[in-house]
């Protein structure tokens, strides 16, 4: 196999951390005892510039952390609490952290906010800045205009500057970052024909469906199977076609559940408009995503694949091209509890205060 291309690394940023008196992010975290909670957790721990101060759940009653999380135990953690998000105070704590349901988030942020509170929500409810999208794709009213105006989009090598200034990061859904982050800059130079469609396939670990028990999702239903789901009607597929610009009409998403615990491997089928070459497929990728520490573009004719970012926040991308035809398969991947959810989180974080943007990330 071909060598990774390489990536220019980012520095320390300019900005000193906007931090208190006490030199350190304090951090809580909503919905602890989920999968991507639990992420969180674990890459937090190992945050030189971040101190866990509060952890919340609904659960029936206060648990010690290794309860839901056994891998953390003898961190000594604080007792997972149930919600109290009203006593939540910015002397206490500078950031929150959602791993909540879409609607708990739409709930919660703006009292938040109203607080001093940063905050980086994990769920879907400040993503699409139409309110009038969410009954469709959520199933509930969205009425937190403030707060949906003020949210940025928390896709790092897109929103820096943004996410820096921010006082609440809607976190990208994990398919849509593995087809966003694959297509923004072959769109943003022009090349793609859009009128010929754009075709994404791509396949899940199970955790990205959440912690809840379901018939679904129940082992005997996922071992040694393979099946398509939410076929057209995939709630990230607003996502998609707000950070990319695109028409529904002129796109398929078609997500697949693997029998594995993490993990994307997203293919997306794209006709180019005139001849390109792959190496100039390549060089776009590599230019675009120079700054951009955690975006790994492959040499032509090497293929990302699950095993190489699961429990790394790595995006990798690489490319198939039949020059006669002007088809171009982008094939991508990333672990959809890291890069996908946790993972970029404290990616949106680390821009949010200063410190360099794969701090505790690899």
């Amino acid at each position: 196999m071909e060598s990774l291309g390489a990536v220019v690394q980012t520095g320390v940023s300019p900005a000193q951390p906007a931090l208190g008196r006490q030199g350190y992010v304090r951090a809580a975290v909503a919905g602890a005892t989920g999968y991507a909670g639990g992420e969180l957790l674990s890459i937090l721990l190992r945050h030189p510039g971040v101190r866990i101060v509060r952890l919340m759940a609904e659960i029936p009653k206060p648990i010690p952390m290794e309860e839901a999380h056994p891998a953390l135990r003898g961190n000594r953690l604080p007792i997972c609490e149930l919600p109290a998000l009203d006593d939540l105070r910015s002397s206490d704590i500078d950031l929150v952290f959602l791993a909540t349901p879409h609607e708990a988030s739409h709930n919660l942020v703006p009292g938040l906010l109203d607080r001093g509170l940063r905050v980086v929500d994990l769920s879907a409810a400040f993503r699409l800045k139409d309110p009038a999208a969410y009954p469709r794709w959520y199933g509930f009213k969205h009425s937190a205009a403030a707060a949906l105006a003020a949210a940025v989009y928390g896709a790092p090598e897109l929103y820096a500057e943004e996410i820096r200034k921010a006082r609440l990061v809607a976190n990208p859904g994990c398919y849509a970052t593995s087809i966003i982050l694959a297509l923004t800059p072959l769109l943003r130079a022009g090349w793609a024909n859009l009128a010929a469609g754009i075709v994404c396939d791509s396949k899940s670990g199970v955790t990205g469906a959440g912690r809840t028990p379901s018939e679904r999702l129940h082992f005997p239903e996922v071992h040694e199977n393979f099946r398509a789901y939410s076929l057209f009607h995939h709630r990230h597929v607003p996502e998609m076609l707000q950070q990319l610009g695109l028409e529904e009409r002129d796109f398929i998403f078609t997500p697949h559940l693997l029998p594995i615990n993490r993990g994307i491997l997203s293919t997306t089928y794209v006709r180019l408009r005139g001849g390109r070459a792959v190496e100039e497929i390549v060089s776009l990728y590599r230019e675009f995503y120079a700054r951009a520490p955690m975006v790994r573009v492959y040499d032509a004719g090497a293929m990302p694949e699950i095993q190489a970012v699961a429990r790394t926040n790595y995006f990798d991308v690489g490319f198939a091209l039949d020059p006669a035809t002007n088809r171009l398969i982008v094939i991508s991947a990333l672990d959809n509890l890291a890069k996908g959810a946790a993972g970029q989180a404290v990616q949106n974080m680390n821009l949010m205060y200063g410190f360099p943007e794969e701090t505790a990330l690899g």
